[in-house]
């Protein structure tokens, strides 16, 4: 009887093991069953290809029409004004009268002058007569050579003085002249320093002139701006108060230093054929589009952590292996990341499904229209379905 039992208790310990093996068994089975699909063929994600671009940002600013070149008009001389002929805002030409001088001691020193330059031609003449006479007594013997010479020099100091008062009267025209100021260039007075009755130095200015010339939009621009190459890049003026006038310009001038105040740089540009609407002293509005250096732009989808720093899933296009790497994002937007470093084009990130994945980790591009298809369908985050009401 006991052989027996022990007989029975061995086989019940062999089936055990046998059903522990067949269990394991189907356990490794299903377990690569499982895991057999991903591994060979890799997880599924969504990709795209990074290409390069630029971004491009509007700058705007406020500024006011002034005239390309302003001339300031002077006496040459100083003296008492006697009447202003002009007033700001008036429009003058070329050689017009703009002021007058009182021109009384010039009117008396161009008639001392014309009364010295008659008595130097009288001496002249005497001086010419008796030198023409000791020429005749020296060629027939009657006189002496010093007598003869001092003849000579009194013909010829007789002449300079006649040159001087010829100078002096010429001088003396010219400053009776200079009491009349007019306007070299055409243009539009905006511009007075100066009010009839009121006494003069030489070169102060009566009255300033806009040339017709040209007209430039002058801008306060800040230092950060300056270090923006804009080059030939055309700028675009509109009037702030009529924008549909509109003018193209580009930089003329930049000044070398800042303003004291405001500690902006003056810039001026020159319009090319402006409309007649932009008057000087108008309100302009300046616009100029400028485009950064190369960037990409990928979507915000992509965009994971590493550490403390933004990064993303590269795929290995030769193994199909996934790797993180670090990013420098020069700007955040609602859809879209810009990211200055780390990408170069061509490479291949991982757009959707970047949770679940792991360096190394095989993966598997889904097609565009599968890839939007599995987005759109991709159940909702814990936390933002709706509660039932």
């Amino acid at each position: 009887m006991r052989y027996v039992r022990t007989t029975q208790s061995l086989d019940s310990g062999i089936a055990l093991v046998r059903w522990m093996s067949v269990a394991a068994l189907l356990l490794t089975l299903t377990a690569c069953q499982d895991e057999d699909p991903v591994m060979a063929e890799g997880r599924p994600v969504s990709v795209v290809t990074v290409e390069a671009g630029q971004l491009a940002e509007t700058i705007e600013l406020s500024g006011e029409i002034q005239a390309e070149q302003t001339v300031g008009l002077a006496f040459r001389i100083g003296g008492r004004v006697a009447e202003r002929l002009v007033n700001v805002g008036d429009r003058v030409e070329a050689g017009q009268v703009v002021a007058r001088l009182s021109p009384t001691l010039e009117q008396n020193a161009l008639a001392a002058a014309e009364a010295a330059l008659a008595a130097a031609r009288g001496e002249v003449d005497t001086t010419r007569s008796a030198f023409a006479r000791q020429e005749r007594l020296m060629d027939q013997g009657f006189t002496t050579r010093p007598l003869f010479d001092q003849a000579l020099q009194a013909q010829e100091a007789a002449q300079a003085q006649l040159e001087n008062a010829e100078a002096q009267v010429e001088l003396a025209q010219d400053r009776l002249g200079f009491t009349v100021l007019n306007a070299g260039v055409a243009g539009i007075v905006t511009a007075r320093s100066v009010e009839p009755g009121e006494v003069v130095q030489p070169g102060q200015v009566v009255v300033q002139i806009a040339r017709d010339e040209g007209h430039d939009a002058v801008f306060n621009v800040p230092a950060n701006l300056l270090e923006t190459q804009v080059g030939d890049t055309p700028i675009r003026v509109a009037l702030a108060d009529e924008p549909t006038a509109v003018a193209f310009g580009r930089v003329r001038e930049v000044a070398p230093q800042a303003d004291p105040v405001t500690r902006t740089f003056e810039v001026k540009i020159g319009l090319e054929d402006p409309p007649e609407a932009m008057r000087l002293g108008a309100t302009v509005v300046g616009m100029i589009e400028l485009t950064s250096r190369s960037i990409i732009q990928i979507p915000a989808s992509a965009l994971t952590q590493q550490g403390i720093s933004p990064a993303v899933w590269v795929v290995d296009p030769q193994s199909s292996a996934v790797s993180l790497r670090s990013v420098d994002v020069l700007r955040f937007d609602p859809g879209e990341v810009v990211v200055s470093q780390g990408l170069e084009p061509g490479e291949i990130i991982v757009t959707g499904g970047i949770q679940a994945l792991h360096v190394g980790q095989l993966v598997r591009p889904l097609p565009p229209a599968a890839a939007t298809g599995a987005n759109a369908a991709a159940p909702e985050p814990p936390g933002r379905r709706p509660s039932p009401s």
